[in-house]
């Protein structure tokens, strides 16, 4: 039996470029991740800090100029496949002094490669629910039909009345209200809540092994998100399907995820167990991790401080990225001995503990 990770990220750079800035924005530079089969991976991180964009990344949905610029996705199906394989033969990167200065791009043989790539991947093998159903499913079509179509292209259910038996054996796994109503209406006729439920049928409709969750509560009201999460947490013990979820709720990322990783300016900056990077079970934490552990809203910050927690400064402009480390001019924990590093340094994602990595100076030694 193979031990691969069912997904392995190494590398992974994706640019846009600026007109008005005429520069390239560094929206996932070097991202490196694995996710096993059976794990819920959550991803967290303020926007911008390159969550999404790196499971967009994966799934081959970059619309924007340049895009992925370098970086390899090992997926492990039947056979151990690269999804980025043979794009960088189109790219030709021009850099001075570790900085990209310009990116040229054929861009035709450069889409065609990776939709060869992604052929009986995207969709069948990793499936996504994006983060505003109402806006990624068709609004002239009902659910049940897209459903219904999902079906028949991924799945062995060609025959278009045991496609529906299967769409509406999905929607009522999902816990829609009404099912067999809900099959006949369009997006817009649906709540929020209802619409990320279908959203969720039509990705698990494909038996994919591998479900990427772009904030999948966000823009619902909060006994809804309490919801879906338990849905999701209730299909993957069901399903036994494996998991990568972004969120900006923490809450939800430690209830859902048995593996964390924490990104800022378009870099890994902690991952490791639900446990270590949460609870701080090994006693080693990043200085960004606690930051937002801390600013998570409690009752006992109001009676006692007055106020809530929030973390000085502003997220990272990946632009103008500095030379050390990403996180420094926001961190309260920088002392004397390590100061000079930080400023000049950018520091290694360091194994801390079994399965622990920290990217930080504090502890790369």
């Amino acid at each position: 039996m193979s031990t691969s990770p069912l997904l392995k990220i190494e590398n992974l750079r994706t640019y846009f470029y600026s007109r008005a800035k005429q520069a390239f924005i560094r929206s996932v530079d070097g991202v490196d991740l694995e996710v096993n089969k059976g794990d819920t991976l959550g991803i967290v991180g303020e926007s911008g800090s390159g969550k999404s964009v790196t499971m967009l990344s994966i799934m081959g949905l970059i619309a924007a100029r340049p895009g992925i610029i370098s970086g390899e996705v090992w997926y492990q199906g039947e056979k151990r496949i690269n999804l980025l394989d043979g794009l960088k033969d189109h790219l030709n990167v021009t850099e001075e002094n570790g900085r990209v200065m310009g990116i040229e791009k054929e861009d035709a043989q450069w889409q065609r490669r990776l939709e060869a790539n992604m052929e009986g991947i995207r969709g069948k093998e990793i499936a996504m629910i994006f983060q505003n159903p109402k806006s990624a499913m068709n609004p002239f079509f009902t659910i049940g039909h897209q459903i219904v179509e999902n079906i028949i292209k991924h799945t062995p259910y060609k025959a278009r009345e045991e496609a529906k038996d299967r769409a509406l054996y999905w929607l009522d796994r999902v816990k829609i209200d009404s099912p067999k109503l809900r099959f006949f209406n369009h997006p817009y006729g649906l709540s929020g809540g209802m619409c990320q439920r279908a959203m969720i049928a039509m990705a698990l409709s494909s038996e994919a092994k591998l479900l990427i969750a772009d904030e999948p509560t966000t823009g619902l009201d909060a006994t809804i998100q309490s919801r879906i999460a338990d849905l999701l947490e209730e299909l993957r013990e069901q399903t036994g399907v494996t998991i990568v979820i972004i969120s900006h709720d923490m809450g939800v990322i430690g209830r859902l995820s048995n593996k964390i990783a924490v990104m800022y300016g378009g870099r890994v900056m902690e991952s490791g167990p639900s446990a270590a990077v949460i609870d701080h079970s090994d006693g080693k934490s990043h200085p960004y991790t606690e930051a937002l552990l801390k600013s998570i809203p409690k009752e006992d910050n109001l009676s006692t401080q007055g106020h809530l927690n929030s973390i000085d400064g502003e997220v990272l402009d990946t632009i103008n990225v500095p030379k050390g480390c990403r996180f420094a001019t926001r961190c309260q924990r920088i002392n004397k001995s390590i100061e000079e590093r930080c400023k000049s340094e950018e520091p290694p994602l360091a194994d801390v503990s079994t399965g622990h990595k920290i990217r930080c100076w504090l502890y790369a030694d």
